[in-house]
Order: C-alpha cells, then structure tokens, then sequence
C-alpha cells in the first residue's frame, strides 16, 4: 500500500499552507500517495481541519526491524466531511490502524492488514483520527500472519478475521491508550509476538525480495533464479505465497520505487536520465509506468514543488 511523498519543496510547501507539522523530512521516507490528498485539501472542499495535524515517520525498533520497514504517524485529524485517501502499490504489506473506524470495499475497521495493493484503492474516514501505519518488508504477511499473500492481494482485511481474541483485545488497548506513543509501543510488541511465533522459514523470499529490489532491471528475475537454484516454477510460487503477486510485478513496483527515489531527489538533468538509469527502454515507458503506479506523469508530480 502506498501514500506516496510529494517532491521536494512541495510537502513543506503544502505543510505551510496546511499548517502540518512534517517531521524527519517525511518527504524522503514515506512512500504514500499523498499528493492527491494534498490536492484535494488545497483545491477542493476542505474535508479536514489541520491546524492540530502532525505527521512523522518513527524509525522500527530494534526488535522488529527484521520484518517492518517503515512506520506512518498522521495524528490529531480533525474530519469535517468524509476524508478519503487513495491507495497505491509500493509492494510493502501494511498494518493500518486508525482511531475512527476507515472504510475500504465497504469494510469497515480500525485495524486493517493490506497484502500487494496493485490495483488504486480508497481508504474512507468519516470521524476526527490519529492513524498510524506499519509497512513491512515485502516477504512478511506470510511469515508473520500465516495467511497466503496472494489472498490479500488488492483485498484487505480486518485483522480480527485472522485471530479475532487477540485483535479485540489489541484494539481496545490501542483505542484506550493514552498517547501515540503508547500506541506504537502495544503495536510493536505485538508484531514482536508474531516474530517470536513464526515457524515459517523465509530465507528464500528474503533474499530474492532484497535483490529485485536492489536491482530491478530485466534481467534481475533470472539472476535471482539461478542463484537460489530453483526452477521458474518453484520461483513463481515462491512469490505467489510469500508475496502475493508474480516476481515480475514485482520487479516493475520495484524498478518504479527506485526510479521515484531518483525523480524524488532531483537527481537528473531530463526524464530521460531516470529512465535510462533504472532500466526502462526509453522515457515514455517511463511515464508510462509512473501514470501506471500514480495516476499523474512525473511533469505533473514535480509542477506541483515548483511554485512558491
């Protein structure tokens, strides 16, 4: 699930004009669609009071940085309509937990756990919220959860489904507890429970996740392949259970994640230097697949920071 980061200059341009406070320069960590949020607030019908909102971006603990990526605070959102936040792919399973009750597919939680959300979704909160959301590693829903990745792909759900005891009881935890900080430490200790519980062993899907992702051009998927001496196959189950989609979708979100980071940090003279440097055949299919994954072209993305 993916709330893509704004371009630079943009998110402390929309934090000005939000009054949001950003911390730990968000813009270069967080890998969700907010630019559309951010477009709505500005340019539509105001759905959110602001003035209170606080975003940040805590590094895992230590104990479990193994299987969580990254982390997502939105707190104190005051909701005067409905706030809907679209959702994007960026091949990181997600723990959602949010203080109202959000709608997605006409399921309603507060804690929700997304597989591989290839295809855009809407996450739909009618009531003030803090929402905080843990992105993990790529091979982790299995291993951590027990349920086949692929039956989550483009459908979460609400974690009670999974083991329902233990979720009502983390729920009432979280909706009582008396901070954010209090929040993520109930959430971190319970992954940490789920780490020590695992049986599975993801050696494989651990390896060839972090090699696609480190280098996702065409060739990578074979490479990968052979070194873990496996047939195609094998290869192509291995990602279906653990992942949740094939390897090859996978190495297009990931070959897009890494382009993004180069367009993100203004590393370029043209388009066509990203293109080139992270394995596309041309520009065009570059843009091609940014509009695929975003929904905008990367001119539209970056027109949006230029503007003081």
């Amino acid at each position: 699930m993916n709330i893509e980061c704004l371009p630079d200059g943009a998110l402390a341009k929309a934090g000005r004009t939000l009054n949001v406070e950003v911390k730990d320069n968000i813009a270069d960590c967080i890998y969700f669609n907010i630019q559309f949020w951010i477009f709505n607030v500005i340019f539509g019908p105001f759905l959110i009071n602001t003035e209170t909102m606080k975003v940040s971006n805590p590094l895992p603990c230590e104990k479990i940085s193994s299987y969580v990526d990254r982390i997502l605070v939105i707190e104190e959102v005051l909701v005067t309509n409905p706030f809907t936040l679209p959702l994007y792919a960026n091949g990181s399973p997600t723990l959602l937990f949010q203080t109202a009750k959000g709608t997605i597919q006409n399921n309603s939680n507060n804690l929700t756990l997304f597989g591989q959300t290839v295809f855009p979704e809407t996450l739909t909160i009618r009531d003030n919220f803090t929402l905080i959301a843990y992105f993990f590693k790529p091979f982790a829903l299995y291993s951590l959860f027990g349920v086949s990745a692929r039956e989550l792909t483009n459908s979460p759900i609400g974690l009670n489904l999974l083991d329902a005891a233990t979720t009502r009881e983390l729920q009432e935890q979280l909706l009582n507890a008396g901070s954010t900080a209090a929040m993520l430490t109930l959430l971190d200790d319970y992954i940490f429970s789920l780490i020590t519980k695992t049986k599975a062993d993801c050696q494989l899907i651990r390896f060839a996740t972090l090699a696609i992702a480190q280098n996702a051009s065409k060739d990578a998927l074979l490479k990968v392949q052979q070194e873990l001496h496996i047939t195609e196959r094998t290869f192509q189950r291995l990602f279906e259970k653990n992942i949740g989609i094939a390897p090859s979708l996978f190495r297009r979100i990931s070959q897009f994640n890494n382009a993004f980071q180069q367009l993100n940090g203004r590393q370029f003279a043209k388009l066509s230097d990203i293109a080139f440097n992270n394995g596309y055949a041309d520009q065009s299919h570059y843009i091609r697949a940014f509009k695929e994954f975003t929904g905008i072209t990367p001119a539209a993305y970056l027109k949006f920071g230029q503007a003081e």
